[in-house]
């Protein structure tokens, strides 16, 4: 059978099952489309080929763990990946503070929540791609939560509004995720700390 004759589904499925040829066969179909996608977002080669690497890591990672359910939805989803991490680019590098002797982002430091001091410094050096494995383990409400005043700056009022819960809802949720990525990190020994 000819490579582009073969769905993307039955390609992941091949790479679930142990054939390391799929991958490449998927990364050559859609790697046109992606890489300029995000080139039209950054505007730099070298960021945008570092974008592109990072978001095949991110989804070789996910289909080895077993938690790709995107179903028939190959390229959506990884062209989601791809936009996540453009903005975590600009986070990065634009907008989210700079710590001293470090560029490391530390997605706590935009909460200005004192009781999160502890996790400030426990976390201070974290790896980001660890971080992301953590969130996609949380339970879609929180991770949803999480993921809207993390990454796109929302406040809780308006967090409120776009899920249709109450303020106080979506604070308990913001601190279930919290609680939830510690028990996490425990059980899975990531080190996110020097």
């Amino acid at each position: 059978m000819q490579d582009d004759l073969i769905t993307d589904a039955t390609l992941v499925t091949k790479y679930i099952h142990g054939n390391e040829q799929a991958i490449e066969s998927l990364i050559n179909r859609h790697k046109q489309r992606i890489f300029s996608f995000i080139y039209s977002k950054v505007y730099d080669r070298d960021v945008a080929d570092d974008i592109f690497q990072d978001t095949f890591i991110k989804v070789i990672r996910t289909l080895k763990a077993g938690k790709y359910n995107e179903e028939g939805k190959f390229l959506p989803w990884t062209m989601r990946i791809a936009h996540n991490l453009v903005i975590d680019h600009f986070r990065r590098n634009n907008r989210m503070p700079k710590f001293s002797n470090t560029g490391d982002f530390n997605i706590f430091s935009v909460l200005s929540d004192s009781t999160l001091d502890a996790e400030r410094r426990l976390i201070k050096d974290q790896v980001e791609h660890d971080v992301r494995r953590v969130i996609e383990e949380l339970p879609e409400d929180q991770k949803e939560v999480l993921m809207m005043r993390m990454y796109n700056d929302m406040s809780f009022k308006e967090i409120s509004e776009k899920t249709g819960v109450s303020i106080n809802t979506a604070l308990g949720r913001m601190r279930y995720a919290l609680i939830n990525m510690r028990k996490i990190i425990d059980r899975h020994n990531i080190v996110l700390t020097n």
